[in-house]
């Protein structure tokens, strides 16, 4: 006899399915990794903080859209970050595969 699935197993088949459909690679992190989703975590937790609850009440979904385009455009553009030596993630990025085309060609 087949045991049913529990709530959280039927959750991580649709979630595996959808990164399929979607194309995206899932996590590798072993089950109870403290790694495993902790940029995430802390990505979702800057946004909340940061957005969600700084600047809501929201209105409408395609507000809270607009806003998060916004946000992570800055995130992504102008927001400097420790780990890339106080500079944006986009303009360490850029600097890196300019180098790595740079050393190629050399």
């Amino acid at each position: 006899m087949r045991r049913s699935l529990e709530p959280a197993q039927y959750l991580a088949i649709r979630y595996t399915e959808r990164l399929a459909e979607a194309e995206a690679v899932g996590s590798v992190g072993s089950r109870g990794d403290s790694y495993d989703n902790a940029l995430a975590e802390t990505v979702n937790g800057l946004y909340k903080a940061e957005l969600i609850n700084r600047h809501g009440p929201w209105r409408t979904v395609e507000e809270v859209e607009l806003a998060t385009a916004r946000w992570v455009h800055f995130w992504n553009t102008q927001r400097l970050h420790s780990a890339c030596g106080d500079v944006p993630p986009a303009e360490f990025e850029a600097a890196y595969h300019s180098l790595q085309a740079a050393t190629a060609a050399a």
